[in-house]
């Protein structure tokens, strides 16, 4: 463990969630931020701030309003959940992770830590482009250079398909948690409880964890 205090991005979704535990044990202190950012559903937020709570880690919460001004997004807005035509699907926000990645690194300044902790990964399966492993490098890059302070992002999932995040809870002893207390569902269903969480069982959301989830429960068998 580093005596270090860590800042975690925190969505409380399943990714996120692992890399607080992953945190956790290899940082002294962690803290986190959430980001309103008009998204779908409030689950999200209620999950993060459950799990903080439980976890005694600080939850830091900013707003960033002008996702929603800008629009055109399945994530923030009520259209049906497609894939476009470049392979990328319509719940991707534009900027999302930029943004968040500089409003964290300007938190994490003015609070003295140098390490941020996010749960993006190369193989995600949404197709985000802002979730490679070139993009992290970049963005912590121009970070260094604009802040002038020598920020470290730490990407634990970074060449983990779902399988090996729930293979990761697993090893740090917190898959019973992630599964009952992340939110990852596009519907927003933190109701209907099935073996790898709560969702509706038909979003991309959802049937990517219950992949990942079975598959991972075939390879321990």
């Amino acid at each position: 463990m580093q005596d270090l205090p860590a800042l975690l991005l925190f969505s409380g979704g399943q990714d996120s969630t692992t890399c607080l535990y992953w945190a956790k044990k290899h940082f002294q202190r962690v803290e986190a931020v959430f980001f309103h950012y008009a998204q779908r559903h409030g689950v999200e937020y209620r999950s993060a701030r459950h799990l903080a709570e439980m976890n005694k880690v600080p939850l830091h919460e900013l707003h960033v309003p002008a996702f929603r001004e800008i629009g055109g997004t399945a994530m923030i807005g009520t259209q049906a959940i497609e894939r476009r035509e470049n392979g990328v699907p319509n719940t991707f926000v534009p900027g999302r992770n930029i943004v968040f990645f500089s409003l964290a690194a300007s938190l994490a300044y003015r609070r003295g830590i140098r390490d941020l902790v996010a749960g993006v990964n190369d193989a995600d399966y949404s197709g985000y482009p802002d979730c490679r492993k070139d993009f992290v490098a970049s963005m912590q890059e121009s970070l260094n250079r604009g802040l002038d302070f020598p920020l470290r992002i730490h990407a634990p999932l970074q060449s983990l398909d779902k399988a090996g995040i729930w293979k990761l809870s697993d090893t740090l002893g917190v898959m019973d948690i992630v599964a009952e207390h992340s939110h990852t569902c596009y519907a927003g269903d933190h109701h209907t409880r099935h073996p790898w969480g709560y969702g509706c069982g038909s979003c991309p959301a959802c049937l990517l964890r219950k992949k990942g989830y079975e598959s991972y429960i075939t390879e321990k068998e």
